[in-house]
């Protein structure tokens, strides 16, 4: 299943682009350095010519596997499936053959002096880069140190001068560096935000997890003595009814019926205290967050004097429109302006993400998913505002800038009743 660009995460881009380079590295050196030595430096006879050809195909045969081989290499760093020996034995044996058919170039006197380096330097990497990221940096170290050794060795056979072989210990030992310091590096690098990734997954959890814990521990405080001298002062109205003290019963209902409603007023204020959100404190996160996500956030505009009501409820969109920005397109900078006047008090949220697709609601592409009112996250907004008479708007402005605004009413206006069968309900 393809997923859409602007659909993955940051972390998921960043993998997407490493995982492009390392395959487009194999090429690269393989068009630069092979490539180019060889064809600067092979000499106009058939042996030459058939000799480099051989090694063009298995350059070009290294590239594919190494293709494969490196994005199981690197799924195996992560921690998602082994690679598949198969696929490690062939790039093994190409690499091999690479070796063996530059040995055959230099013994027939195919090419230039000199030259030969450069399809030297490159016929292990293909391997190499992949390996680096498959056993511990220790491990690998050791092993191509007896490469090294091994290529050295096979080299002498060929007798070429002391400094040749200096050479050509260089240049094996320098493929096996760059293998090593591109892609174990750019693996370790992934492995860390992947890393970060699920710590901020983890704590986002811990959060959640913490608040229902601290709603739930304050409920029971505000309901478990007043369940319990209910319980009670029932029992014994029903041992009075019972023994004809009928008048004592009343009096011992009458104190259950008040302590009920006692109970219910508190946990209209537990509740109320958990739904609200605190103006204040959202402008300030916003910005902290932001700021830490490397995302420039200026914020204008004070919340002191706002009554509780629009407090709350533009702190939920200040909250809403936040993690949205964090979690959908690629802003580079948000501006929060909150304007208060005589009669309402205007909350508007900008930033330059809407590429991306970001909308309040989560969803779209950025293209009026701010008015279509589908999305959970901006019909829930909207219902918040409902309660004070506000109003939201949010949509595309202008090119590559998203907005969203809140208005809330800050003059006097009449207190809502609750209906009589919610509030027969509580």
């Amino acid at each position: 299943m393809r997923v859409r660009w602007q659909d993955r995460s940051k972390v998921e881009r960043v993998e997407w682009q490493s995982r492009f380079m390392l395959r487009a590295v194999n090429w690269l050196f393989f068009g630069a350095w092979s490539g180019l030595g060889l064809a600067a430096s092979l000499r106009s006879d058939r042996v030459a010519y058939t000799l480099g050809i051989a090694l063009c195909v298995v350059n070009v045969a290294q590239c594919l596997v190494a293709d494969r081989h490196m994005r199981a290499a690197l799924d195996q760093y992560l921690g998602r499936r082994p690679v598949p020996r198969a696929l490690t034995v062939a790039a093994a044996v190409l690499g091999l053959a690479a070796l063996g058919l530059i040995a055959a170039l230099t013994a027939s006197g195919s090419v230039q002096d000199g030259m030969v380096a450069m399809p030297l330097m490159f016929a292990p990497m293909p391997f190499v880069g992949a390996y680096a990221l498959m056993v511990p940096v220790r491990q690998f170290v050791r092993r191509a140190a007896v490469g090294v050794v091994v290529g050295v060795a096979l080299a002498a056979l060929l007798r070429p001068s002391p400094m040749g072989l200096v050479i050509v210990g260089s240049l094996l030992a320098l493929g096996a560096a760059i293998g090593l310091g591109c892609y174990r590096c750019s693996g370790w690098t992934l492995s860390v935000m992947w890393e970060s990734e699920r710590a901020r997954e983890v704590e986002a959890r811990l959060a959640v997890a913490e608040e229902r814990l601290r709603f739930g521990r304050d409920l029971h405080d505000v309901m478990g003595r007043n369940l319990a001298v209910v319980a009670l002062k029932s029992e014994l109205a029903v041992q009075l009814a019972r023994r004809g003290r009928a008048e004592d019963a009343v009096a011992q209902m009458i104190e259950v019926q008040r302590i009920a409603q006692e109970s219910q007023k508190e946990v209209r204020d537990v509740v109320r205290g958990y739904r609200e959100a605190d103006l204040g404190a959202e402008l300030a996160g916003a910005q902290g967050v932001l700021s830490a996500a490397g995302i420039a956030c200026t914020v204008t505009g004070s919340a002191a004097g706002l009554p509780g009501e629009a407090q709350s409820a533009l702190g939920w969109v200040v909250r809403e429109a936040t993690t949205n920005v964090l979690r959908h397109g690629d802003a580079k900078s948000c501006r929060v302006e909150l304007v208060g006047g005589a009669d309402d008090v205007v909350l508007t949220v900008e930033n330059d993400g809407v590429g991306a697709g970001v909308g309040v609601d989560g969803s779209g592409t950025g293209t009026g998913t701010g008015t279509d009112g589908r999305g959970s996250g901006l019909a829930g907004l909207r219902e918040r505002l409902a309660v004070v008479d506000g109003r939201l708007e949010a949509g595309v402005v202008r090119d590559g800038v998203f907005r969203v605004t809140a208005t809330v009413p800050v003059a006097s206006r009449p207190t809502r009743r609750e209906p009589a069968s919610v509030e027969a309900g509580r």
